[in-house]
């Protein structure tokens, strides 16, 4: 499976980077695939482990936050390794198609 999440600390005032990069942190040292980009950080794993995940990320995010919330978002689908990459792949692929048949 593939979890995007995002995490919000809330009544920290508006800077949120510093508990923001201590949920990254867990996702990285988890050693699950994963990715950060501006809005949510992706990981992938098997459902016990990629929650297993979440769940510590909220909690180090919880230990500088009175508040949290999270917005997440699963895609399950059996078989399928590398998610996180091969998905990308195939898209950047039909857009280089695309690019060079103009």
């Amino acid at each position: 499976m593939i979890v995007a999440f995002s995490v919000t600390p809330l009544g920290v005032g508006e800077d949120v980077a510093e508990p923001v990069a201590a949920a990254v942190r867990i996702v990285r040292e988890s050693g699950l695939p994963n990715r950060t980009d501006a809005m949510f950080t992706s990981v992938e794993g098997e459902w016990d482990e990629v929650m297993a995940v979440v769940k510590r990320a909220v909690d180090a995010v919880k230990e500088l936050a009175p508040r949290v919330s999270v917005v997440l978002k699963a895609d399950i689908r059996d078989g399928v390794t590398d998610g996180l990459t091969s998905k990308v792949e195939k898209i950047e692929r039909l857009l280089a198609e695309t690019d060079h048949a103009d």
